[in-house]
């Protein structure tokens, strides 16, 4: 039994004693180790490490739920945890929609670990900043490289247990000149897997691609994604379109059934394909769960409570705050085209005779080549929903626009304000072209990952420059 299978089990016995038999319990234990290796100005300026145990108790009883946790992990601390959970239970409203407690239920294995990830030292971290450094070629670099390791283990009162590991590395570093920057992103279970030199030499090839930005007018745009802005899409429709909960608030767009996208876009919430746990914080196993496929919306995705209002299964989404926010999936992909949606061939010669570095693999190259007049677009960020329902999306371009005529990037273009609805955007009709390499974002380091290849789509909404 691990350290983290001894806590979980501890704490539903320290429940039975206090709350008595009739209370309901669920005990999510994880350990997580946390490092990162983050550089400015071409250095490394800082190495941080973490190692921590956390644990999180929900408690229904007398028809009361409330929800704690704590990092102590010894006989005191976890008795507090306990008492101060069956207090806040107390103060607690009556919970009529309380779903039950997860049955002994099979748990897949996960993803393998790669234990060289897992337990990665500050050098090996530190070879990779330096590969990018060098590979950057006298342009101001910055950015980081991650390790993160995750070990948990759940138990309930109803006899639940499961456990599982899991482990990533991720690389997110820009190139600067002249006050342009050019980014390369890249996340994957193994840090053999990420090339510092290739990503320094793509972030600095799109820095010096963007100089001297031109001014563009507001208006509609054929536009290509690069993967970095297709993880934006992505993480928005996961959070406000595919959520139980907004789902049965009627605050989503999703319509289960209805073709609601181009048939090129399939969408699936696949946990079990990289870093993550095998079980949610309800101790559901976690699976596959095709949420849109060849364009038509299929599922939603539930934790238990949703999934009970709703008459159907929990999908394994129960998360922390999952009351407030609802169950949303974090590891969501957009697969790649199939073998005759793009012609890497195509694009070989007319590209390298425009901006050269502003595309920056033949995937996207293929896409580019395409459009008569359009942009390339490497990035989004601080992007808000204007409107959940719709899912109306304004935000901004960054490190990389650029204009795109006859298959050709000719010249850079200043960052621009889009506002979009990103289910419009991906409508029937609407996606020209997928990539066949799709590219696993990092985010939070907590599991969570987006991944697509580059998008091509009829049309994007810029409704001014980036200060408007």
């Amino acid at each position: 039994m691990s350290a983290e299978q001894d806590l979980a089990a501890r704490v539903v016995e320290l429940v039975r004693r206090v709350a008595g038999p009739g209370a309901e319990a669920e005990v999510l234990v994880t350990r997580t180790d946390l490092a990162l290796t983050r550089f400015a100005n071409s250095s490394i300026h800082q190495n941080v490490a973490e190692t921590g145990t956390a644990i999180q108790l929900r408690l229904h009883v007398d028809g009361r739920t409330a929800a704690g946790g704590g990092n102590r992990v010894d006989a005191d601390g976890l008795a507090a945890l306990v008492e101060r959970t069956r207090a806040a239970a107390r103060l607690a409203p009556a919970d009529p929609a309380w779903p039950g407690l997860t049955a002994p239920t099979p748990t897949p294995s996960g993803p393998g670990v790669d234990e060289a990830t897992a337990f990665a030292s500050p050098d090996e971290r530190a070879a990779r900043v330096r590969a990018f450094v060098d590979a950057v070629e006298g342009l101001e670099a910055a950015g980081y490289c991650r390790t993160a390791y995750r070990s948990g283990a759940f138990a309930n009162s109803a006899g639940h247990s499961a456990q599982g590991r899991a482990a990533e590395a991720a690389m997110d570093g820009i190139a600067r000149t002249g006050g342009v920057d050019g980014v390369a992103r890249h996340c994957a279970d193994r840090l053999a897997d990420l090339d510092g030199a290739a990503l320094g030499a793509r972030a600095a090839a799109k820095a010096r691609a963007a100089a001297d930005p031109v001014e563009l007018p507001p208006g509609r745009y054929e536009v290509v994604l690069e993967p970095a802005a297709v993880a934006d899409l992505l993480q928005n429709l996961a959070w406000f379109g595919f959520n139980g909960k907004r789902y049965a608030e009627r605050q989503s767009f999703a319509e289960p059934g209805a073709a609601q996208f181009d048939p090129a876009v399939t969408l699936v919430d696949d946990p079990l394909h990289a870093s993550t746990l095998p079980f949610d914080l309800e101790g559901t196993p976690r699976r596959a769960l095709p949420l849109v496929e060849a364009g038509t919306t299929r599922a939603v995705a539930h934790d238990r409570r949703s999934g009970a209002e709703a008459g159907v299964a929990s999908t394994g989404h129960g998360m922390a705050g999952g009351s407030t926010f609802g169950p949303i999936p974090h590891n969501l992909r957009l697969l790649p085209g199939a073998p005759d949606t793009v012609d890497a061939g195509v694009a070989a010669g007319p590209v390298s005779a425009g901006v050269t570095g502003a595309v920056g693999d033949p995937d996207t190259a293929a896409l580019v080549a395409g459009v008569r007049r359009g942009l390339l677009v490497s990035d989004f960020w601080y992007t808000r929903v204007l409107d959940p329902k719709q899912l109306v999306v304004t935000g901004l371009t960054r490190n990389g626009v650029w204009l795109v005529e006859d298959g050709v990037p000719v010249r850079a273009v200043r960052d621009l304000r889009f506002t979009e609805s990103y289910p419009r955007a991906l409508g029937p009709g609407r996606v020209l072209g997928l990539g066949r390499s799709p590219v696993r974002q990092p985010d939070r380091m907590d599991g969570s990952w987006w991944e697509g290849p580059a998008l091509r789509l009829s049309s994007w909404n810029f409704t001014g420059g980036a200060s408007g």
